[in-house]
């Protein structure tokens, strides 16, 4: 049996639809729930005010949230409702006064509910939320992570330092949560203001990226970062990172073998890592901050999205191969379809309020569907239909790109040339991409240069073109913040000197 087509909701100011799928209202007045197969209403909630909403995992449980206001009363409203996805029948209402951690995690399966509460962990059975099954008290508990993947639950919990103790990370199994052995693992760590914490697909480790507000070194405006790994067999390290510099992105491939870090000053570098935080490949340095493993693990993207050009780098992880290297400005938004051959991009607003729109790429780089809104019109989400892993299995990968159906981007032609029939030109002929390399290695800048036949010479012009290199190092770094100590302000003052010596010694070749 052929596996099905995902579809993708799109959300934007004119309503919610689907592709393959018919529109559904979007008024801002009710919450309503449909069924993605044929656009059927299941259910629809009178919840005028709501500003979050979630499902649980298998679809049984929507939770919606509302901020928390006292108006006239001392006693609020619960704002936190949790509701029966079939019936439609309000299942509990609770209080959660901050938008973080808004949402209750539950495992996969449903038979674990997490929030937190007061400094404690409240868990929950079977979606029984009448019933407190179980507690996990940890003092000034800030954050916690439920593990992914089948029994036994984990959960990582995470409590800031104070008063000169450090910070640290505990691991524990549900439902084992009391006494001094009950923590799988434990990490602890100064210098952070905040974490975040990944596990992989397996929950047999976590990713931890631990940050401060400001580097009191000056030589980050992003503060500083550091990333710590820890094992549910005891094990934990701190990760080498070889460059300095903020950590911008970390993803855990599917095989849960190996995870990728994108760091360091920019141009950033991307470095695959084994679950002994040893690396396994370098993917050199490129102007990316993000990546994202295909849904089966054998493609990687590096990209550069935000404030960077939208620079995308397709990867064979297996040959360590580069297969594309498509750009799209102004992403907003980037996910994997869960079939691992298509993506999709677009520009949202907030984010950004005009040239909203998506578009839906093949791996290869072929644009296989574009969308723009009109006008005036904003896009707010784009969202694949999610699919068990079981149903897309991998495919080999293909280098040859894929057919486009969007129309090809044309050179741009003056408004007073565009009446003529175009005409071959040097300046308006768009340059052929250069192929992939094929050998497993980063990507190298480098390229053979002529010699001069004096061996002398030849000398002289590599030793110039290592100190423009490092120039534009410095230059980089000045870019991002850091502050340049005085001999490196002077070396760089000599960069019209070094460019003028090396143009001397070329035209002397």
């Amino acid at each position: 049996m052929a596996p099905p087509t995902p579809l993708l909701a799109v959300r934007g100011s004119e309503g919610t639809s689907l592709l393959c799928g018919p529109p559904s209202s979007c008024l801002s007045v009710s919450v309503s729930v449909v069924k993605s197969s044929d656009g059927s209403l299941v259910s629809t909630l009178d919840l005028p005010k709501t500003s979050l909403l979630d499902f649980s995992p298998l679809n049984r449980v929507l939770v919606t949230w509302q901020v928390y206001k006292t108006q006239n009363s001392p006693q609020a409203e619960a704002n936190l409702q949790l509701w029966d996805v079939q019936s439609g029948q309000l299942i509990k209402a609770l209080y959660q006064k901050k938008v973080e951690s808004w949402c209750p995690s539950w495992s996969d399966d449903e038979q674990i509910c997490v929030r937190s509460v007061n400094n404690e962990l409240h868990f929950y059975e079977n979606n029984d939320f009448n019933t407190i099954a179980n507690k996990l008290h940890v003092q000034k508990v800030s954050d916690f992570v439920l593990s992914p993947g089948s029994q036994p639950s984990k959960v990582a919990v995470y409590v800031p330092g104070s008063k000169g103790a450090p910070s640290f990370v505990r691991l524990y199994q549900y439902p084992v949560l009391g006494g001094p052995t009950a923590a799988l693992a434990n990490k602890s760590f100064f210098k952070a203001d905040r974490v975040s914490m990944h596990w992989n697909k397996r929950a047999s480790a976590v990713l931890v990226t631990a940050s401060t507000e400001v580097d009191k070194t000056g030589a980050s405006y992003y503060g500083e970062q550091t990333l710590h790994y820890l094992a549910v067999n005891g094990e934990t390290a701190v990760v080498q990172l070889p460059k300095n510099g903020p950590i911008y992105d970390i993803a855990w491939s599917p095989n849960s073998a190996e995870f990728c870090v994108v760091y360091g000053f920019m141009p950033a570098k991307a470095t695959i890592f084994n679950l002994k935080c040893d690396p396994v490949f370098d993917f050199g340095t490129g102007s990316r901050n993000a990546a994202y493993y295909s849904p089966q693990g054998h493609i990687l993207v590096l990209a550069g999205f935000g404030n960077l050009q939208g620079q995308m780098e397709v990867w064979d992880v297996k040959k360590y191969k580069q297969v594309s290297r498509p750009q799209e400005p102004d992403t907003t938004h980037f996910s994997w379809c869960p079939d691992g051959e298509h993506v999709v991009t677009a520009t949202c607003s907030p984010r950004l309020r005009v040239n909203n729109g998506y578009k839906i790429w093949h791996y290869t780089g072929s644009v296989l569907h574009k969308q723009d809104v009109a006008a005036g019109v904003e896009l707010w989400e784009v969202r694949w239909q999610p699919f068990p892993d079981s149903i897309f299995p991998e495919k080999a990968i293909k280098y040859q790109a894929a057919p486009s159906e969007a129309p090809p981007t044309q050179a741009y032609r003056p408004p007073a040339l565009r009446h003529l029939p175009a005409t071959p030109s040097a300046k308006l002929e768009a340059k052929p991409e250069p192929e992939p390399p094929c050998d497993p290695a980063p990507v190298s800048n480098s390229q053979s240069e002529s010699s001069s036949g004096d061996p002398e010479t030849d000398k002289k012009i590599r030793n110039i073109k290592k100190k423009l290199k490092a120039i534009e190092e410095l230059k980089e770094q000045e870019a991002s913040g850091k502050v340049l100590q005085k001999n490196q302000l002077e070396k760089k003052q000599k960069e019209e000197q070094l460019l003028k010596e090396l143009q001397e010694l070329q035209i002397s070749k």
